[in-house]
């Protein structure tokens, strides 16, 4: 399984930003998909995340600034930024879950890619 996002870069504060990933490869049953940041102060920490079924859990900071947004046809998640800050910026990292054929959940990552919030 790869997962290939896209969007990342440089946006000032108070903007927009989209992020995209698809996953692609032998991917039986596909489970929940997320977004994870790691900061200049903390380590790789949870966005968002987003079941099949589109339930949602976002972090508290990003709550009405953040959406997720899933494709099951298409494996694709989105993440829609707005109103971005400062403490903001990070590596965002992809993830997806993936039931395999035998039952168990395989744990997969994109290459991570860089959002910076200028002031």
């Amino acid at each position: 399984v790869q997962l290939q996002a896209s969007g990342g870069g440089l946006v000032q504060v108070g903007g927009s930003l989209r992020l995209s990933c698809t996953a692609s490869g032998d991917i039986p049953t596909i489970g929940t998909m997320a977004w994870y940041r790691r900061t200049s102060t903390t380590q790789r920490g949870l966005v968002v995340s987003i079941t099949p079924g589109g339930m949602t859990n976002y972090e508290d900071s990003i709550k009405g600034r953040f959406t997720i947004h899933r494709d099951n046809a298409k494996n694709v998640v989105v993440l829609q930024m707005h109103s971005v800050r400062p403490e903001d910026t990070g590596v965002y990292y992809c993830y997806t879950g993936v039931w395999e054929r035998s039952g168990t959940l395989s744990n997969h990552w994109g290459q991570g890619t860089l959002v910076t919030v200028s002031s």
